[in-house]
């Protein structure tokens, strides 16, 4: 008989100037039941006391890079090296609450290779209230800053792709080709991930305009060419509504103009995805749990 193989788990952290918030996602990392797992930070040159940190958790696999890489590429790092089975992404102001989170959620992957990623259930300071635990139900994305993903699948379509921004829509890009690869994206109510959303190292405008900018990109590089330029359009007036209600028009514009900027490079990694696929996603979409 054939010895059964466990399946195994990377929990990896990208981090920049939160050691305090690091701390705890590491510590709730280590406190998951799942095993085997193996947890990996990247230091992404932050100048508070993080550099400090292997010497406390010298059980850890660390690096630093000493200039900012932005999570996103740390993120390929970690999984696109990996030898596990499964990425547990989980931001540095993020942390488990429960203690069986892996547990739950690799024991469904196994029992549904059609699923390439859980997407865990967040809450936060302006969503505190927990939910009893249920069934699984398709989902067109995660949130980022919890998630657990089948690493083979993220292989096949290449990992996450790096946009002019350092922040927003990479989440969307890649669980749109995984729809597209055949694959879906799952959400287990009840299984949490806690997620502070510091505002340390967090620039709001500037996040915006980031978002801005990879959203545009977002669809020029996978929306179908029937649906493009209506879809452009809309996008382009729904940020602009938006920023207006947050009085973030001036940061909206400067992300508008950072994509005309950046439209030819854009177009350039244009891989666009079926129509099916990208209505099935705008569906999920609209059904509640992402934001389109």
């Amino acid at each position: 008989m054939q010895p059964v193989v466990s399946p195994s788990v990377l929990i990896g952290i990208a981090s920049r100037d939160r050691v305090d918030e690091l701390v705890k996602a590491i510590e709730s990392a280590q406190a998951q039941s799942f095993r085997p797992t193996r947890i990996a930070v990247i230091d992404d040159a932050s100048r508070d006391g993080t550099a400090a940190l292997p010497l406390r958790f010298p059980t850890l696999t660390w690096r630093r890079c000493e200039r900012p890489q932005g999570h996103v590429r740390l993120r390929n790092i970690m999984m696109l090296s990996a030898a596990e089975d499964y990425f547990a992404s989980l931001d540095d102001d993020a942390r488990f609450m429960a203690g069986d989170e892996l547990v739950v959620a690799v024991d469904y992957l196994e029992r549904h290779p059609g699923v390439a990623a859980v997407a865990f259930d967040i809450l936060s300071p302006d969503r505190p209230e927990p939910r009893p635990r249920g069934s699984a139900h398709a989902v067109a994305s995660f949130i980022g800053c919890g998630h657990l993903l089948r690493l083979s699948a993220v292989r096949q379509v290449g990992g996450y792709a790096e946009a002019p921004g350092l922040y927003g829509s990479e989440e969307k890009d890649l669980c749109l080709r995984l729809i597209d690869a055949g694959f879906a994206i799952v959400k287990l109510d009840g299984l949490h991930v806690w997620h502070d959303k510091t505002t340390r190292a967090r620039d709001l405008a500037w996040q915006h305009r980031s978002g801005v900018c990879n959203d545009l990109v977002f669809e020029t590089r996978r929306c179908p060419a029937a649906l493009l330029l209506p879809v452009l359009a809309w996008k382009t007036a729904r940020h602009l509504a938006f920023s207006l209600r947050r009085r973030l028009l001036r940061a909206c514009l400067c992300g508008m103009v950072q994509f005309a900027g950046s439209f030819g490079a854009a177009w350039r990694s244009r891989r666009a995805v079926s129509v099916s696929a990208y209505k099935h996603y705008v569906a999920l979409s609209r059904a509640g749990d992402a934001v389109l």
